[in-house]
């Protein structure tokens, strides 16, 4: 009997074995379960990243390059020639002046304008008038031309009372017609206004105080 006992007594420890072996096969499987699903997270997380990185360059590019702003013409100084003053008693006046003017383009593109004309004027008279010929102010720059035109200031009470002064109020006035090219498929027109005003001192023969607007 006692033999039998000891024959017998290993067989109870078998079920015992395959509860382990059963429980690292659900461990692992459960283990790799959840590193798929983490790696599943990871994968999504890096598509949102990359959906919204994707969303903010396309923002930015429409807000910078896309935006077309509008070009400003401006006067930006002026020298003299043939300074001619008359007296108190018979006010006259007449120059040359050689002017510096500037097209400032803030665009990615560059902007292409038409022939137009700036017109000097004094009270409610123009006095004069300048040329501008057709040409390209290239992307995020100014392009700066010189010009010159004669002057001739009608002989009036409110001439006099300038010179005695002396300083001679002086307006231009332009507007320059033209198109914005981006990236040579992108054109869109584009028109700017000059309205700058600006005084001539007679005894320095200088331009000082110009404003555009």
């Amino acid at each position: 009997m006692a033999e039998n006992k000891e024959q017998q007594s290993p067989y109870p420890l078998a079920p015992a074995a395959n509860g382990y072996a059963r429980s690292d096969t659900e461990s692992a499987y459960h283990d790799a379960r959840e590193l798929r699903k983490r790696k599943r997270k990871k994968c999504l997380l890096y598509i949102v990243l990359f959906v919204v990185f994707q969303t903010g360059i396309i923002l930015l590019f429409a807000l910078t390059v896309m935006n077309i702003r509008t070009p400003k013409f401006r006067v930006r100084s002026a020298a003299f020639e043939n300074f001619n003053v008359g007296t108190p008693t018979n006010p006259s006046f007449s120059l040359r002046i050689n002017a510096e003017f500037g097209i400032k383009n803030t665009n990615f593109g560059h902007f292409k304008y038409q022939n137009s004309a700036v017109y000097f004027i004094y009270g409610s008279v123009k006095v004069g008038e300048v040329v501008v010929q057709k040409a390209r102010a290239k992307a995020r720059s100014t392009r700066k031309f010189n010009a010159a035109v004669e002057l001739s200031f009608p002989e009036n009470s409110q001439l006099r009372n300038d010179l005695n002064s002396g300083f001679v109020r002086l307006i231009s006035q332009s507007k320059l017609r033209g198109k914005v090219e981006l990236m040579k498929v992108l054109k869109k027109n584009k028109s700017t206004d000059m309205n700058c005003s600006m005084d001539i001192v007679t005894a320095t023969q200088q331009l000082t105080n110009i404003v555009c607007k």
